[in-house]
């Protein structure tokens, strides 16, 4: 039987999602506690491979087990055993061709900066400069659509393609923060965290909105912009079909 689990992660403390011999990720530790609880050896696949110091407000794995057990009381026996930076919200049955991550349609996240020193959210990149939004997201629109983001990914990434279709794009105030959504099919290693560091240069009138499109063509990651810290960014959501539930 498949099952997928939902939950959410403080990444602070973590080495990205993905299992690491030498590192403690959120996979290593979340599949370690799931085989204590059913007591197997349980193989998570993660929805997105989120980097070091990357934040979920929603992320989704799944794992197969022959086991029965009662989802509600396993959730609420690994909240108890969990390290209080990850929180499962749920886990349920799924059909067993579904994939956590193949199986979605499209990812969303969000990146929060600030001009101020918040001592109740260090998750912010803080950034002590007026920025133009309505430069930045008249910029947001050459990000929209079916585009090759090769210059935005970090070098050497295993991908066989760097083609994203970016479904939003933009920039809005929420209180004194600056927020950054974006919403793509799929998401290239390093790619939100350097296309808001490209942002920020248009926002900061250091670079040109028509200075885009020659980034694009270049096909080049040393075009683009800097790569903001990780702190900031956020998963907020992943879509699924509706028909994957059993």
């Amino acid at each position: 039987m498949r099952y997928f689990i939902e939950f959410s992660f403080n990444g602070t403390n973590y080495h990205g999602w993905q299992m690491q011999s030498n590192a403690i990720t959120v996979e290593s530790v979340l599949s370690r506690s799931i085989s204590i609880k059913l007591n197997e050896q349980i193989k998570l696949f993660g929805a997105s491979r989120t980097d070091t110091g990357v934040h979920a407000v929603q992320m989704f794995a799944h794992f197969d087990t022959g086991k029965r057990f009662i989802e509600l009381d396993l959730v609420m026996k690994l909240n108890s055993f969990l390290p209080k930076d990850i929180f499962i919200s749920s886990i349920f049955k799924v059909k067993d061709d579904v994939h956590a991550r193949f199986s979605a349609i499209d990812r969303t996240y969000q990146y929060y900066i600030s001009n101020k020193k918040n001592v109740f959210n260090s998750n912010l990149y803080i950034i002590n400069s007026d920025l133009n939004i309505s430069l930045m997201n008249k910029a947001c629109d050459f990000l929209l659509g079916k585009k090759d983001f090769t210059s935005f990914a970090k070098k050497h990434s295993d991908t066989n393609n760097n083609i994203c279709n970016v479904y939003e794009a933009y920039w809005n105030h929420e209180k004194s923060e600056l927020v950054f959504t974006i919403k793509s099919n799929r998401f290239l290693r390093n790619m939100v965290r350097s296309i808001v560091g490209t942002l920020v240069q248009v926002g900061n009138q250091n670079l040109s909105i028509d200075s885009l499109n020659h980034i694009f063509d270049s096909r080049d990651r040393s075009e683009s912009g800097f790569s903001v810290p990780a702190k900031g960014l956020f998963l907020t959501s992943i879509n699924y079909p509706e028909n994957i539930f059993k």
